[in-house]
């Protein structure tokens, strides 16, 4: 399978690690009311769904950079990669 790196080009997915959920790019508020159990939440629950998934991909091998990749789980089609840092500052600026 080859990851499309944004700044690399097309990497072989040797070179990377899969971390998961992208979804832990949305960390919950520690100080909030119910944090217990947003953590307990964010740490144990994970969703994995059969096709379209945005996934989290550490490029161990190569520029050491976080990806969120989205990808078919049932063809492996990759669909976007995009760097993770990117998609964190969009979710905390509000941006699509």
């Amino acid at each position: 399978m080859l990851i499309p790196h944004p700044l690399l080009g097309l990497r072989d997915a040797q070179e990377f690690t899969y971390l998961g959920d992208a979804a832990l790019l949305q960390r919950p508020d520690g100080m909030a009311e119910n944090a217990a159990e947003n953590f307990n939440d964010y740490v144990y629950l994970r969703d994995n769904p059969a096709g379209v998934h945005r996934e989290l991909w550490f490029h161990e091998q190569g520029d050491r950079s976080w990806l969120v990749v989205t990808r078919n789980t049932i063809t492996h089609e990759i669909l976007a990669a995009e760097l993770a840092n990117a998609v964190s500052l969009r979710q905390k600026t509000g941006a699509a």
